[in-house]
């Protein structure tokens, strides 16, 4: 299977709607916010160093990710509405969008942080070398230069 990864731009793909769906299905609600918030013009990933990432399995839309300014931390950016198909997971589409970010935001800031929402979330994050940011573990931080460079992945077909 190869994997495409594409910035998103000007507008969401229409397969959101889709994405949107299974999230609800599982109880989460980011998608349905990415959506709005999209459609509000409220977050659109435009800022310095943002940026939104869809990963495509043949044609089909498999994930999203993306990257905004972290409010609670000066100098860096933060994982944002981040999802994977359920039947996409376990094929390595969520490690290649979180590295695309995390290389794309190695150009913006020295830190990126994430608040995984549960524990399988956290434990995908910490195998990237993500740790927690506070006793409560409801931030995860992770310093860009532990991360191995690589190249950015956007734009690029991968197979697995």
């Amino acid at each position: 299977m190869s994997v495409d990864i594409r910035v998103i731009r000007d507008r969401l793909p229409r397969e959101i709607a889709d994405l949107e769906s299974e999230a609800r299905r599982e109880g989460h609600l980011h998608i349905a916010r990415l959506i709005d918030e999209w459609s509000a013009g409220d977050i659109r990933f435009e800022r310095g160093g943002e940026r939104l990432l869809g990963a495509y399995a043949g044609e089909a839309l498999a994930g999203v990710g993306g990257v905004t300014v972290e409010p609670a931390l000066s100098q860096a950016l933060r994982m944002r509405r981040f999802y994977v198909s359920p039947e996409m997971r376990g094929h390595g589409i969520g490690r290649l969008l979180a590295l695309a970010l995390l290389n794309h935001a190695r150009d913006f800031c020295s830190v990126v942080t994430v608040h995984p929402g549960n524990p399988a979330a956290a434990k995908f994050w910490e195998a990237l070398g993500f740790r927690p940011h506070a006793p409560d573990g409801d931030m995860l931080y992770v310093e860009i230069a532990r991360i191995p460079s690589g190249r950015d992945v956007s734009g690029s077909f991968f197979t697995f």
